[in-house]
């Protein structure tokens, strides 16, 4: 219930679609019960034409009521037939009719509204699920896999539809139209009910047992379909690899494990789900025969029920069995629904650690300096940066060599707080990047990575993301700047060709210089380069060089190099070795003096 109340906050927008699904479901319920009651006057019009009523019947209280209702609707059916049995036959026929109608009119309009309700909830788990997902930071993401995120978006939340959202449909249809069942059943004969509403609680029993572990098996379901999910983005992103390693079997054979699982657990799940319908059916039918037993005793042996009123009082036992069926199998969905809701709320209610200050700095420019103080930071146990210090100051381009593993991507991620340092600050003009918030911070810089990000659009749409509103002038001005003119006016449709999934469509040189162009476009302050030119030809490295050279003219730089020839007129340069800075200078003083580097450089060159 904790879960179906967490998921019922997002009906609130929807909650006038809920008053007018309720209203709605009130007058089913009713006319539900009501349609079945009318039989009676029908039931005496036909086998009990002698008892017609002529004068008018008196109300004598409420112990009388159904005598009087009887006899009223009788007198009614008299005065207006006359003598004329077919006439009166006709009437009861079509009040029966009318109030059937009435009552599948009031259910459509019901349903009709609850399915605003419905796929709004829908609509809103998705949108704050997808805005959560994007807000988390990348840490996140390296502990959970892509395909479970992906199936918690889609049939996490179709789950919850289906189960969940549909209980609001029954909750109020289905016990009002057992009550007002019950009510009438009651005004029929209190003695026949009573009696077999002892065997109710029974029922419910077994029906609980059946569904207990129903949460259990689901969440199995669920799992399982995160990870064959996963499997198949992973597949999809390495396919070039696995087609190279000739492992389309291996993959395949590890894919079929995860769905021979999901098979089997899925089986458990449906057949455990399908047991309920057929045991509801024969328990409801049960009650049933003990009903046509007991009543008919007390028709036929008794004779305290007229034969009219217990035809009708079958119809409306006939029609608890339907609700009562519905309520079942919404308390299956409801438990297989709290494994799916569990799974989205573990999303929705995760706490980003990376938070925006309370009470941001003002002041959002870049005048001075750029400066990691003390900064001691690990992604999990071992430390990659320990005490670490360095300052970049406004217009000077700071270069950083070392080994893998030395640190040099880690202070890309600390600068622009895709992670958090964990000891000492990150400083921006003084002001420690904590306290700007977010986005004016990663508008003070631009980030050109070693895997060119692209995405499934045109080259115009990839480039005009560096900046919100640019105009097509400035997107073409960009793009000269990074040498990507020319060959985008040779794309079959120019800017507006879409370059396919992750680039596809282009070279590795054509995509590093488009992002290159987003990075030029957007025009900040700070460049961060993480290895922007290691997975190049020679021929597009020259390209993608002269571009960079371009951009960080009188700009403010941080190069994380592979290549030691891009970098040898850098400002200062850093050599880095296990999280520490181990030589710094120019590329000239380095050579000179230093070891490390100009043995990373030598070994460069013999290569």
């Amino acid at each position: 219930m904790n879960y179906f109340k967490k998921i019922l906050r997002f009906a609130i927008p929807y909650r006038k679609f809920g008053f007018l699904n309720i209203f709605f479901n009130i007058l089913y319920a009713l006319f539900s019960a009501l349609s079945f009651a009318a039989l009676i006057p029908m039931l005496d019009v036909l086998f009990k034409p002698e008892d017609k009523v002529y004068k008018e019947p008196l109300y004598t209280g409420f112990s009388g009521l159904k005598d009087y209702l009887q006899e009223y609707i009788n007198y009614l059916v008299t005065s207006y037939s006359g003598d004329d049995e077919m006439k009166g036959l006709i009437l009861v026929v079509g009040l029966v009719l009318v109030l059937f109608l009435l009552k599948n009119i009031f259910n459509y309009l019901a349903m009709f509204f609850i399915t605003f309700l419905r796929n709004g909830v829908l609509k809103d788990i998705r949108n704050n699920m997808y805005k959560k997902v994007v807000d988390l930071p990348i840490s996140y993401f390296s502990e959970k896999r892509k395909g479970d995120v992906i199936a918690r978006i889609t049939s996490d939340v179709l789950e919850i539809q289906h189960s969940f959202l549909s209980v609001l449909e029954l909750i109020v249809r289905e016990p009002l139209t057992i009550l007002f069942t019950i009510l009438i059943m009651f005004g029929i004969s209190a003695k026949l009910t009573i009696f077999v509403f002892l065997f109710i609680p029974i029922a419910g029993m077994i029906i609980s047992r059946v569904g207990k572990s129903l949460k259990k098996k689901s969440d199995r379901v669920q799992r399982e379909q995160g990870e064959f999910l996963s499997i198949v983005e992973e597949t999809l992103g390495g396919l070039r690899v696995i087609k190279a390693f000739s492992a389309e079997s291996k993959f395949y054979q590890t894919f079929a494990k995860s769905t021979n699982r999901f098979f089997n657990f899925s089986n458990s799940l449906l057949n455990r789900k399908n047991l309920a319908s057929p045991t509801s059916e024969f328990l409801g039918i049960l009650v049933i025969g003990v009903l046509l037993w007991y009543g008919g005793k007390m028709v036929l042996v008794d004779q305290t029920l007229d034969a009219s009123s217990f035809i009708a009082y079958m119809g409306l036992a006939y029609n608890i069995l339907t609700p009562a069926k519905a309520i079942s199998k919404a308390t299956y969905g409801v438990k297989k629904g709290n494994a799916a809701a569990e799974r989205v709320l573990d999303i929705l209610e995760t706490q980003n650690p990376i938070k925006n200050p309370k009470s941001s700095q003002s002041k959002v420019t870049f005048e001075n300096c750029l400066e990691l103080k003390n900064v001691s930071f690990k992604y999990e146990n071992d430390y990659v940066l320990e005490d670490f210090n360095l300052k970049v100051n406004k217009g000077h381009t700071v270069a950083l060599v070392g080994q893998s593993g030395s640190g040099k991507s880690t202070i890309a991620n600390l600068a622009t707080r895709f992670y958090d340092v964990n000891k000492g600050e990150i400083l921006i003009d003084d002001i420690n990047i904590k306290n700007i918030k977010k986005k004016s911070l990663r508008n003070l810089m631009g980030l050109v990575t070693q895997d060119s990000i692209l995405f499934n659009d045109t080259v115009k749409n990839n480039i005009g993301l560096g900046k919100e509103g640019a105009t097509h002038e400035e997107i073409i001005e960009a793009a000269k700047i990074a040498n990507a003119h020319e060959f985008i006016l040779e794309l079959p449709d120019g800017y507006e060709t879409n370059i396919g999934d992750s680039g596809n469509k282009l070279s590795g040189g054509q995509k590093q210089r488009l992002s290159i162009a987003r990075a030029v476009l957007k025009n900040p302050p700070i460049m961060i380069l993480d290895e922007a030119t290691s997975a190049l030809d020679t021929e597009s490295e020259r390209l993608v060089q002269d571009a960079l050279e371009k951009m960080m003219r009188n700009r403010t730089s941080i190069v994380i190099a592979h290549r030691l020839s891009t970098i040898q007129n850098a400002d200062s340069i850093v050599v880095m070795h296990k999280g520490k800075i181990i030589e710094q200078g120019t590329h000239d003083e380095l050579m000179k003096s230093a070891k490390n580097y100009r043995k990373l450089v030598e070994m460069q060159n013999l290569a």
